[in-house]
C-alpha cells in the first residue's frame, strides 16, 4: 500500500486558479489510457482523502454525487450534505490515515488535495509518492501544488499528449 498525491498542475505550480477553477485543465488533450492515466491509477486506489474545496468542486462537476465506491475522508469544518462512502472529519491526519489504511484493504491511498492538506500528510511522514500531470499553462496564482518544502526523487517521466507526467517518491528527511 502506497499513499499517493495524484494531481494536475500548471507549469508554475498551481492546482487551481485564483477563483478555484479547473477550467484551464479540463480543456487540455490527454489520453485516458496513456501514461499515468487516471483510470489506471484509480483502479489501484482503495481509499482517499480530500479537502472541502476540492470535494465541493467535484460535486459541482458531478451533479452533487460522490463516487461511493471509494471510501473518502473529507477534511472540513463546513456543514456539508451526507454522501454514501464519505466521512467528514476534523481529526488529525495520522488518525485518519490509519482508518483509510484499513478501508483500502491493501490498495493505495489517494490524497486528492488541496496542497495544504497533502502537506499535513507529508509533515506526518505519511506521503510516499507524488504524481503530477503538468498542463501547458501558466496561471500566475491560485492554489499551490504543495505549499511545503519537500525533497523528492524522480522515478518516472513521460508525456501524455499535452501533459508532462512525473512520478516522484518522497525522500526521507535529513
Amino acid at each position: 500500500m502506497t499513499t499517493i498525491y495524484y494531481t494536475a498542475s500548471s507549469l508554475d505550480g498551481f492546482i487551481a486558479d485564483p477563483d478555484n477553477s479547473l477550467d484551464w485543465l479540463l480543456s487540455r488533450d490527454i489520453d485516458p489510457e496513456g501514461l499515468m492515466s487516471f483510470g489506471g491509477f484509480r483502479a489501484e486506489v482503495g481509499a482517499g482523502a480530500v479537502g472541502a474545496t476540492t470535494y465541493q468542486w467535484v460535486l459541482d462537476q458531478e451533479g452533487d454525487q460522490w463516487d461511493a465506491s471509494l471510501p473518502t475522508w473529507v477534511f472540513t469544518h463546513r456543514d456539508l450534505a451526507p454522501q454514501d462512502g464519505v466521512t467528514f472529519t476534523t481529526d488529525d491526519v495520522r488518525r485518519v490515515h490509519a482508518a483509510m489504511t484499513g478501508a483500502a484493504a491493501g490498495k493505495n491511498i489517494w490524497l486528492m488535495g488541496g496542497g495544504d492538506l497533502v502537506g499535513q500528510f507529508a509533515d506526518a511522514g505519511l506521503l510516499d509518492e507524488v504524481w503530477v500531470q503538468y498542463a501547458p499553462v501558466v496561471l500566475g496564482g491560485g492554489a499551490p501544488l504543495l505549499p511545503r518544502r519537500l525533497e523528492l526523487s524522480l522515478e518516472e517521466l513521460g508525456r501524455n499528449r499535452e501533459f508532462l507526467c512525473a512520478r516522484y517518491t518522497v525522500s526521507p528527511p535529513g
